[in-house]
């Protein structure tokens, strides 16, 4: 699998007044689409109560190349570009193009593993967020960390 891909479908609400997709929903995007990917591989929302971790950011870029309008067919590929050997650390990246494979926006993210009870960073990562980051697909542009 090169990346986990889905095709997006936007809402009159995800407009500004120029009529094109506001910043902030390309944000929702992607963390809608992390949490899908979590979900398939195994990481839900009762697996990560149940173990008592969670994901967290520290930064979320948007780099805006081309406007996205309401009738545009823009797909999202989300692949990780970095992460540390001990699963700790890691960068996903989420690229918004068009039917041709025209790079319309990229959203990095940087995140790590929270434990929900200590409110601290995991230390070990839990071996279920191991196994799920090495079944993500990998950029082309990968560092290990």
């Amino acid at each position: 699998m090169k990346s986990f891909s889905k095709q997006l479908s936007f809402r009159w609400s995800d407009l500004d007044p120029n009529f094109h997709v506001r910043h902030s929903a390309y944000y929702d995007f992607g963390a809608q689409h992390r949490i899908e990917i979590l979900e398939s591989l195994g990481l839900t929302m009762k697996a990560l109560q149940m173990n008592h971790f969670g994901p967290i950011l520290f930064r979320e870029e948007c780099v805006f190349r081309k406007e996205i309008k309401l009738s545009d067919a823009i797909f999202m590929h989300t692949k990780v570009s970095k992460l540390k050997a001990d699963g700790s650390r890691w960068s996903i990246v989420h690229e918004f193009v068009n039917e041709a494979n025209v790079l319309h926006s990229t959203i990095t993210v940087d995140g790590a593993w929270m434990d929900t009870k200590l409110r601290k960073l995991c230390d070990p990562v839990p071996e279920i967020a191991l196994e799920a980051f090495a079944a993500m697909p990998k950029s082309e542009d990968f560092i290990q960390l």
